[in-house]
């Protein structure tokens, strides 16, 4: 392995969970206080898109580690596929049978972007 794919390896990147997204309306988002839920399309049960650089690269299931959360991977995009994302190229990485995969391999790079919707995205 060359020195330079060494250092390419050793970078971090921001990867992303994404819960669920909805649109609100401006007089809803002016309307949450403390202690307001914000109820999202998605059971609690569905797969949670993982994301880098806003492109999904793979789906997983909520899991607890100790006292904090995390994902038990169960689709992930080939090498490639994954570090296309981190480029910003468009990938085919999605799993055919996970409903909002297919939903985020069909957003364009807009639809991708956050929204003026609530942030509904924990960040590892």
């Amino acid at each position: 392995m060359t020195t330079e794919l060494q250092s390419i390896l050793k970078l971090e990147v921001p990867l992303s969970v994404q819960i669920a997204t909805r649109r609100m309306s401006m007089r809803e988002v002016a309307n949450i206080s403390p202690g307001s839920i914000i109820e999202l399309p998605k059971l609690a049960t569905d797969e949670l898109e993982i994301v880098v650089s806003n492109r999904q690269i793979g789906v997983g299931t909520a899991v607890k580690v100790g006292e904090n959360f995390g994902v038990r991977v169960s689709y992930i995009g080939n090498l490639k596929d994954r570090i296309n994302a981190l480029g910003g190229k468009q990938t085919s990485n999605v799993s055919p049978t996970s409903e909002s995969a297919q939903a985020a391999a069909n957003a364009t790079p807009a639809e991708s972007a956050p929204t003026d919707s609530p942030d509904t995205t924990a960040e590892q």
